[in-house]
């Protein structure tokens, strides 16, 4: 196993399990101590880890991610765009999710007028911007985290098997060509990594300053995502690289 696939298996293992001790980790890698330092010392000057006594646990990061009302003025411009350029793949009569995130609330702005639409979501701007149209509206339960405005969903009430999600728009703070998709908060990445799971379709919806960024928690690699809808501001070198990629990355003007 390579380095960065034993460091992605760390930070999945910590997802599950907050706090991990050394020879929990050597037995379940089947690496030695000594290859399992290199990889805690390399996760750590990633910022993405801390070490406490005997193991690691995950840094919650406090100071990385802007709240929600911060991020609903900035880049307002592209972001604009982004989400007429999403609306644009809502049909009427879908069934899609939008997640928490100040772009996402633009796209639900913007497909008011679609019919017989039915929007799942876990953040109460959308659900208060879309109260009083006809978009028929589900939020998942769990729990309210108020910097996000969101739910965030525990596995016991978290349970939309049922409900058939064909599109998905998924917000995020980091994308890099190698890692994907990443988040800071561990909850609300484990929400998109289920939302992620039972749709048909899924896009990411995200301004050009996200790319580049390898933040804590990792939501998916690229592999998993359809596309990512982002500005005209987009690095013409980092176009250049997504043809080579089966992910579709989608410029809105």
């Amino acid at each position: 196993m390579l380095p960065l696939e034993r460091q992605k298996k760390i930070l999945d293992l910590l997802m599950i399990k907050k706090v991990l001790k050394l020879p929990e980790l050597t037995a379940e890698l089947d690496i030695s101590i000594d290859t399992l330092r290199r990889d805690l010392n390399a996760l750590t000057s990633q910022g993405k880890i801390e070490k406490i006594y005997g193991g690691v646990k995950l840094v919650q990061a406090k100071f990385g991610e802007s709240s929600m009302d911060e991020r609903m003025v900035k880049h307002l411009e592209e972001k604009e765009s982004i989400a007429r350029k999403c609306s644009e793949l809502i049909s009427d009569g879908d069934c899609i999710y939008l997640d928490s995130g100040s772009t996402t609330y633009h796209i639900a702005r913007h497909v008011k007028h679609k019919k017989l639409l039915t929007v799942v979501t876990n953040s109460i701007p959308i659900v208060q911007e879309l109260m009083d149209s006809s978009v028929e509206l589900v939020i998942i339960g769990g729990k309210i985290r108020h910097h996000e405005q969101s739910v965030i969903a525990y596995d016991y009430l978290f349970n939309f098997q049922g409900l058939n999600i064909q599109k998905a728009f998924i917000c995020c703070s980091g994308i890099t060509i190698d890692r994907g998709i990443s988040d800071y908060n561990l909850e609300e990445a484990v929400t998109r990594k289920k939302i992620i799971e039972q749709s048909g379709q899924v896009y990411v919806a995200a301004d050009s300053s996200k790319f580049g960024k390898d933040v804590t928690i990792s939501i998916a690699p690229l592999d998993r995502v359809d596309a990512i809808i982002t500005d005209h501001h987009a690095n013409a070198e980092l176009v250049h690289k997504f043809k080579k990629l089966r992910t579709n990355l989608v410029i809105a003007e």
